[in-house]
């Protein structure tokens, strides 16, 4: 299906406000046709009437001059309101409808699409595109019609007047619709290559906004000038290539308008001189040449918004039209709330089809409020096997059953209700920290809140901020200490007390004292629980139920720590490599 007639499925259910519009529109339009007709009635049968007294001649145009002023100051302003109005409100509308539905797509589509396309690039389509896309509805499905009915109007009364001056006033038409023709099917592709380039500029520049430290820290100012010159003259090239066309356009379409008036104005002239129309007819056709060829310049500039409209609308739905990775079935069960057992069996993934595969044939069955700490070198797989049982991806094959129902068969919200996460680098939004604590549990009431922060150890340093739980935590919570940032994570999981606990090397990035805070909230927070820990430093997971090796994809050992210690493997030397067994204080998680 082409984006334009998926885009008229979110004009469709405004179609009537729209034919309203075009109605009032039509009034709004076809008042100011009344003006040649005044002007032709003024000369012909006022000025040169000659069977009329003075007086008799000013009295018709004071009766004349008050109809008309009646019309156009007591009609035409509210008739512009209505349109202006009607015509705003639908084509806001419109646009409020698809954000609404990309912001629903946005949250719908995998892990993986975010891992390879820039955060800045989605948001130019989500804002610049669909705000073009506005156009396509004011224009395309509105003033275009206004503007063909007008011509159309013009050319009526035209032709009652005088046949042959109107065929000589509208005899370019079909040059102006081959220029149209030939120079817009161009246009659009350069619009959309253009569009593209400004895409790329924002979302590297959003890229480096954000990573704004680092450029200070290595002192890159001048190669990030570089890097972004690179894509802003990019953008320019593009900028000109459409202006260039966009020009030459325009060139020839006025051209094409403009002499056709003087070619009604030498032929009426003639007409007028050997008597075969009236002085008044002259004057009402020039007067209606302008009527019927402003409506076509705007249909000059119509054809150029709307090319931008269009490329935009392709963007916006090539964007749209972008594939889940994970959907839920037809028949999917709602998982209500779980004991928390989960059976992960025989399970190997790869992130695509053509790379490695990332877990071999993993299997591992754990008990409800058993602790399982997986740890590994870096790039083992760790990572991966967790982020696979809230189902961030599905399994190449194999299967992860929780209390032995395969969560492939159930709605991945509804898993996902049911699971906890505390990761190393917790998003906090930039409102306040209640709001972000309430994460865990939107509805939750101020004592619910702030009971969860009592137990993550995080009330005394909120109530220790300016505005205590009202304080705003900045852009990814920036006014935050790392520690404070994970006990508001920990915060938001204790309110929303799930049965499973996924914790991913939440502490590896902290100082020792902020870790033995965080470990004690984690502790608490794991009691009952089904919790997966991936751990950077041993110390902190060696009273976990169980450990589990994983190396190059695969599980090699699985224990206990003094188990595993015994076996002298590949924890063992991972330990000793830590330097660990050296008999100081070490905070565990049960």
């Amino acid at each position: 299906m082409s984006s334009v007639k998926q885009y008229l499925k979110f004009v469709k259910p405004y179609k009537w406000k729209i034919l309203w519009t075009i109605l009032v529109g039509i009034l709004k339009f076809g008042i100011p046709l009344l003006m040649p007709l005044i002007l032709k009635y003024v000369i012909d049968n006022i000025i040169d009437a000659g069977n009329m007294s003075n007086s008799e001649k000013i009295t018709d145009l004071f009766w004349l001059m008050g109809i008309a002023f009646v019309i156009f100051f007591v009609l035409r302003p509210p008739i512009e309101y209505i349109r202006q109005y009607l015509a705003q409100w639908v084509g806001n509308r419109i646009l409020y409808d698809i954000r609404d539905r990309l912001f629903d797509h946005i949250q719908k589509l995998s892990l993986k699409f975010y891992s390879k396309t820039k955060t800045g690039e989605i948001i130019s389509r989500v804002i610049h595109d669909v705000e073009q896309t506005k156009t396509f509805v004011i224009t395309g499905l509105m003033n275009v019609w206004l503007d063909l009915i007008t011509i159309v109007i013009a050319i009526a009364i035209m032709l009652t007047m005088d046949v042959w001056l109107t065929i000589v006033a509208i005899i370019l038409f079909p040059l102006y619709g081959f220029s149209v023709k030939y120079f817009y099917a161009k246009l659009r592709w350069l619009t959309r290559d253009r569009s593209q380039s400004l895409a790329e500029v924002q979302g590297h520049l959003h890229e480096r906004v954000q990573g704004m430290p680092v450029t200070r820290s290595f002192a890159l100012e001048d190669y990030e000038q570089g890097q972004f010159a690179k894509r802003n003259d990019d953008f320019w090239e593009k900028s000109i290539d459409h202006t260039i066309w966009n020009a030459k356009t325009f060139a020839v379409t006025n051209t094409i308008t403009d002499l056709a008036p003087l070619l009604v104005i030498g032929f009426a002239g003639y007409q007028v001189i050997i008597g075969d129309i009236s002085m008044g007819t002259m004057m009402a056709f020039v007067g209606y040449m302008e009527r019927v060829y402003s409506p076509l310049r705007r249909l000059v500039n119509s054809s150029t918004v709307l090319v931008q409209s269009i490329a935009s609308i392709d963007r916006v739905f090539e964007f749209l039209n972008e594939k889940y990775d994970i959907t839920d079935k037809k028949n999917a069960k709602e998982l209500g709330r779980i004991d928390g057992s989960v059976e992960i069996s025989d399970v190997s993934f790869q992130y695509e089809e053509e790379e490695n595969e990332v877990l071999k044939n993993v299997s591992l069955h754990v008990k409800r409020g058993e602790t399982i700490a997986f740890v590994g070198m870096s790039g083992g797989g760790k990572s991966t096997l967790i982020s696979l049982i809230p189902r961030f991806y599905d399994v190449t094959s194999g299967s992860i059953k929780v209390d032995g129902i395969d969560i492939r068969d159930v709605k991945a919200r509804s898993l996902r209700n049911n699971i906890g996460m505390v990761l190393q680098d917790n998003t906090l939004f930039s409102e306040s920290i209640a709001m972000n604590i309430r994460m865990g549990k939107p509805d939750a009431s101020d004592e619910e809140v702030i009971a969860a922060a009592k137990a993550a150890n995080a009330h005394d340093f909120v109530e220790n901020l300016p505005y205590g739980y009202d304080t705003q935590v900045g852009e990814r919570g920036v006014k935050l200490s790392g520690g404070q940032k994970q006990r508001i994570a920990i915060a938001r999981v204790f309110l929303k007390n799930p049965p499973i606990l996924i914790f991913d090397e939440a502490t590896s990035a902290l100082d020792l004292e902020s870790e033995h805070t965080i470990q004690e909230a984690m502790e608490k927070l794991a009691s009952d629980r089904t919790t997966f820990i991936v751990a950077h430093r041993l110390a902190t997971i060696t009273h976990a139920d169980r450990i589990v090796v994983i190396e190059n994809g695969e599980i090699v050992e699985v224990g206990s720590h003094d188990e595993l210690m015994r076996v002298q493997g590949s924890y063992y030397d991972l330990y000793q490599v830590q330097d660990l067994d050296d008999g100081s204080e070490k905070v565990v998680v049960k």
